[in-house]
């Protein structure tokens, strides 16, 4: 039984590494025999011939930098924010009280609905896009905190009060390392939020990052050169993901890990 299991698993590696090489190979056969529009879906390998130049000038480093930048600033701010106000609401059922509502009324309203408000509010600069990334990232991140404190046993709060443990105490002790497993997954979760909405911001007003690099594409019909884009916002966001479970597994080794 013992041997079977690797071998099952080997093989299960082999298929999540075929299947996609299987779905370029299909793509690429159904735009050569002219049964895809390439005008519209291109190909494999037209897109590959359309990276070097795009890597030889820089460009396509230059726009990914720009683009991961927004998304690390605006997860550190909201996430942060996130996470110490979901700490606080866990320990506190006065804080929990206060500001549970107003999450619970604020959360469903689409962020890029009001990226005309932060526009107008910011500017037209970095700062609005940040902020829209922020404000994206900051009630996942802030629920899912909430959520670790509070399905905590209840017992260690108790054993911690009866030892004389002070708020901050419960806080840092208790609370946060408890809370890490589902932390981790919000930040998850806001990573990829922060990658749809920091297209979405470099759309409307921007002169660099991934998204604009789309609409840029889009505006001119370079289709290879808008599934580079597209292709390099799939990889950041498979790259960074693995990333976070290595992370993950060396802060809570306990959870299991990669």
């Amino acid at each position: 039984m013992e041997n079977k299991l690797p071998k099952k698993n080997l093989i299960l590696k082999g298929i999540s590494i075929l299947s996609p090489l299987l779905f370029l190979f299909l793509w690429e056969v159904l735009a050569r025999y002219q049964l895809l529009d390439t005008r519209l879906f291109s190909s494999p390998s037209a897109i590959l011939t359309a990276l070097p130049p795009l890597i030889q000038s820089g460009e396509l480093f230059w726009h990914t930098y720009i683009s991961l930048k927004r998304v690390f600033l605006g997860i550190l701010l909201g996430g942060g924010l996130g996470i110490v106000l979901g700490l606080l609401m866990g320990l506190s059922a006065i804080i929990r009280a206060l500001i549970e509502p107003l999450v619970a009324a604020t959360f469903p309203i689409p962020k890029i609905a009001i990226m005309p408000l932060i526009l107008l509010i910011f500017g037209l600069g970095e700062a609005s896009k940040i902020a829209t990334i922020a404000i994206g990232v900051f009630y996942l991140v802030l629920i899912n905190t909430l959520a670790g404190v509070v399905n905590l046993d209840k017992v260690y709060f108790e054993v911690a009060e009866n030892f004389g443990a002070n708020s901050w105490q419960k806080f840092w002790s208790l609370a946060l390392p408890g809370a890490l497993p589902l932390i981790f997954t919000g930040i998850k979760l806001a990573l990829g939020t922060g990658l749809l909405l920091v297209v979405a911001a470099e759309m409307s007003a921007a002169r660099a990052g991934l998204g604009y690099m789309i609409w840029r594409a889009y505006d001119m019909f370079a289709i290879e050169e808008m599934f580079i884009a597209l292709l390099m916002l799939s990889l950041l966001g498979y790259v960074l993901s693995y990333l976070l479970d290595f992370i993950e597994s060396m802060i809570i080794p306990w959870k299991g890990g990669v």
